[in-house]
C-alpha cells in the first residue's frame, strides 16, 4: 500500500476529514475518512439491519431443527443425483455470504460445524450397489466421483469459507488438496489429461475419473422404498421410476464443459497461496476450452473425446453428451421429453479466468456464442424466438426473446455499453442507472418476506429424520442475502456453480478484526461504472461511533484511485479505505476504482503489507 499525498492537510467537506491511518508503523497505511455529517437512518438502512438480524435468527432456528450436535444433517443418507452428499451441505447455502457481509460470528460457527459434520457423515455413509462409493461417498474429504453439476452444488459453502476465516488450517489444507485432485498431484486421482487438456470423464473426484459409460444405478444410488415415505423432487414414486429418470444419462466419458466448474478449486488455491502453478493450470484449462469454442464456430462443444477431438466420445457430435446441447431425456412421471442443457453454467470458469487476467478474450468467446445463437432467431406465431438446443437436424427448442444466458455476468465484468445491450431489461441495472428508485426497498422487503415464508414452511414440516432426504430441508433454508449482495457490495449472487464472490466492495470491522460491516452500519451502492462506485454509508447508532474498512473487491483484486464527496476529491492508491462514522452520521462517497489490477488474496486488510 502506498502513502497518500498530503492527506493530513486536506479537508474533504465541512464534516468529512481525510487523514492517514497506520496499522503497523509506516508499513500499512489506510486512507482514514472521518464522517461527522448528521444523517437520520434512511428506510433502506433500517431494512438492511433488520434483514441481517432476521437472517441470523432464522438460520439459528433452522440449524437447531435439522442438524444434531455433531453437525450431521438429520436425514436418510443416500448417494445419487436425486439426493446425495451435495444436498446435505446445500442446506447451508448463502450462510458464508451472510457472515461475510455482516451476520454474527455464530453463523460462521454453525455452517463450519455443518461442513465438518457432513464430511464425517458422508465418509461413513457407504453404498452397497453403486461400485465406486462402497467404501464411502466421500474420500479424502471430497466426493469420490460425480458430475460437476452436483459437485459444484456441494462446494458452494466451501468455496466461500475463505471469506470468513482464510487462516483456518483445515481450510488451507483442503484448498490445496481439492485443487490437487485436478492437477494430478494425487496419484489416486488422475482426473486431468495434460496432453489433451481435458478432465477425462464427467464423473470425477477424489478417486479419479469414471472411465466407462455411467449407468442409471451410478446416478440413482442404492435401492430404496419411496412410496408413503419420501417425496422426491422430480415426482418419482418408486425406485424403478428413479432408475427410469436416469436411464439416458450414459454419455459421460471424455471432456464436458461442466468440468470447468472445477476451476474455482484452483482459483481458491491461488488466492490463498499465490502459487503460480494453480493460476497456470486454471488458465491453461480454460484457454483450451476457449480455443474449442473458436474451432466450433464459437459454440462451446458439449463432448470432447479422450483423444482431444470435438465430439470424439459422441460419434463425432459436438452437441452430444449428458447435459449437452442435445440432451433430451424422457421424464418418467409424465412420459414427456425434457431439455436439460447445462453447458451455460461453464461460463463461471471464464469469469474466474477474467478475475485473474482482465483479458477480454475470455468474455469475447461468449459474446460470439450469444451472437451466433441470436442469429438463428426467427419469428414464430408473431413472436421473435431463439434456440436453446442443437441436434442432428440443427437448432431447436425456440424460446421467446433473444438469447441472453450469462450476459448479466459478462456485462458486470466488462462494463461495456455493447454488453449492456445484450442484457436487456434488468431491475438492478436500471436502479444503478437511476431509472428504478424503488428497487432497494422492494428487494430488501422481498428478502425479509422470503425468510418469513421459509420459517413458516419449516414450522409446518412434519418429516422425521427417517422420512427425510438430504435435499428436503433446502426448501426451508432461510438465508436470504441476494439484496444485500447487490445493494451493499455491488456483487453478483451466483447459485449452484461453486462460484467465488464477485463484488465491488467488501466491508471489515476494524474493532473486532473480522469480516462484515460493523454493527449499526448500513451501506447502499447507488451507482457503478467501469471506474467508480458510489456508496452511501450511515451509522444508525446515535450514541456510538463505528469504524468500517472498505475493500476494493472480494479479494482486493481492485484498487481505489480517489475518494470524492460534495465535489472535493482526494487521490488514493490502495485497495482499502478506512471510514470512521460518528454517532448518527452518514455520507455519500464516490470511490474511483481500477478493476482487476491486483493479485487477489484472502488475507484481511490489516494482515497485508
Amino acid at each position: 500500500m502506498k502513502l497518500l499525498n498530503n492527506l493530513s492537510t486536506h479537508c474533504l467537506v465541512s464534516h468529512l476529514r481525510i487523514l492517514t491511518f497506520s496499522c503497523v508503523s509506516a508499513v500499512c497505511v489506510f486512507a482514514d475518512i472521518r464522517i461527522e455529517t448528521r444523517m437520520s437512518p434512511p428506510e433502506w438502512a433500517l431494512l438492511e439491519r433488520e434483514l441481517l438480524r432476521a437472517n441470523v435468527e432464522a438460520c439459528e432456528a433452522f440449524y437447531e431443527k435439522y442438524f444434531d450436535e455433531r453437525g450431521w444433517l438429520l436425514c436418510v443418507e443416500r448417494w445419487g443425483g436425486d439426493d446425495g452428499p451435495d444436498d446435505a451441505i446445500e442446506s447451508c447455502n448463502n450462510w458464508p455470504h451472510l457472515h461475510a457481509i455482516g451476520g454474527s460470528d455464530n453463523i460462521y460457527e454453525l455452517y463450519r460445524k455443518a461442513w465438518e459434520g457432513h464430511l464425517r457423515q458422508y465418509t461413513k455413509a457407504k453404498t452397497t450397489e453403486v461400485p465406486f462409493a462402497r467404501d464411502g461417498m466421500y474420500y479424502k474429504e471430497f466426493v469420490v466421483m460425480f458430475d460437476w453439476q452436483h459437485n459444484a452444488e456441494g462446494l458452494q459453502v466451501f468455496n466461500l469459507m475463505g471469506l470468513s476465516d482464510p487462516y483456518d488450517p483445515d481450510f488451507q489444507k483442503r484448498v490445496r488438496r481439492y485443487a490437487g485432485f485436478y492437477m494430478n498431484e494425487d496419484p489416486g486421482a488422475p482426473n486431468y489429461d495434460p496432453e489433451h487438456k481435458i478432465i477425462r470423464s464427467m464423473f470425477n473426484g477424489s478417486r479419479g475419473p469414471l472411465m466407462r459409460k455411467a449407468t442409471a444405478l451410478d446416478w440413482t444410488g442404492d435401492p430404496i422404498d419411496v412410496k408413503n415415505r419420501f417425496k422426491l423432487g422430480h415426482g418419482e414414486d418408486s425406485y424403478e421410476m428413479m432408475l427410469e429418470h436416469f436411464k439416458d444419462y450414459t454419455e459421460t466419458t471424455g471432456g464436458h464443459p461442466l468440468n470447468l466448474l472445477s476451476t474455482t478449486l484452483a482459483l481458491n488455491a491461488f488466492i490463498l497461496s499465490g502459487d503460480s502453478k494453480y493460476r497456470d493450470w486454471m488458465l491453461e484449462y480454460v484457454e483450451a476450452w476457449r480455443q474449442r469454442m473458436e474451432r466450433n464456430n464459437w459454440i462451446i462443444p458439449s463432448n470432447i473425446g479422450l483423444d482431444g477431438t470435438i465430439g470424439g466420445e459422441a460419434d463425432g457430435r459436438w452437441y452430444g453428451g449428458t447435459y449437452g446441447w442435445n440432451f433430451t431425456p424422457t421424464n418418467p412421471v409424465n412420459g414427456k421429453i425434457v431439455t436439460r442443457n447445462r453447458v451455460h453454467r461453464s461460463f463461471l470458469a471464464f469469469m474466474n479466468a477474467y478475475l485473474l487476467t482482465a483479458d477480454d478474450r475470455f468474455l469475447d468467446a461468449w459474446r460470439r456464442q450469444t451472437d451466433e445463437i441470436n442469429a438463428q432467431g426467427k419469428m414464430i406465431d408473431g413472436e421473435f424466438r431463439t434456440p436453446r438446443m442443437y441436434g442432428d437436424d440443427g437448432w431447436f427448442y425456440y424460446s421467446k426473446g433473444r438469447f441472453d444466458e450469462n450476459m448479466l455476468e459478462l456485462y458486470y465484468l466488462s462494463m461495456k455499453a455493447e454488453d449492456r445491450e445484450r442484457v436487456g431489461n434488468n431491475g438492478w441495472l436500471e436502479y444503478l442507472e437511476g431509472e428504478n428508485p424503488d428497487y432497494p426497498l422492494e428487494q430488501l422487503r422481498e428478502d425479509i418476506e422470503r425468510i418469513r415464508e421459509r420459517m413458516a414452511g419449516m414450522r409446518a414440516d412434519t418429516t422425521t429424520p427417517d422420512s427425510r432426504l438430504a435435499d428436503d430441508p433446502m426448501d426451508y433454508n432461510p438465508a436470504s442475502v441476494d439484496s444485500l449482495i447487490r445493494l451493499m457490495e455491488g456483487g453478483l449472487p451466483i447459485r449452484n456453480l461453486a462460484a467465488p464472490l464477485f463484488c465491488r466492495l467488501r466491508y471489515f470491522d476494524s474493532e473486532r478484526r473480522g469480516p462484515g460491516i460493523p454493527e449499526d452500519v448500513a451501506a447502499l451502492i447507488e451507482e457503478m461504472t467501469d471506474d467508480s462506485v458510489t456508496v452511501t454509508l450511515v451509522n444508525a447508532n446515535q450514541s456510538k461511533a463505528r469504524t468500517v474498512v472498505i475493500q476494493a473487491g472480494a479479494y482486493a483484486e481492485h484498487r481505489f484511485t480517489e475518494v470524492e464527496a460534495d465535489g472535493s476529491r482526494i487521490r488514493v492508491d490502495d485497495d482499502v479505505v478506512k471510514v470512521r462514522l460518528a454517532p448518527g452520521s452518514g455520507a455519500r462517497l464516490v470511490l474511483g476504482m481500477e478493476r482487476f489490477v491486483n493479485q487477489p488474496t484472502f488475507a484481511f486488510p490489516w494482515d497485508r503489507d
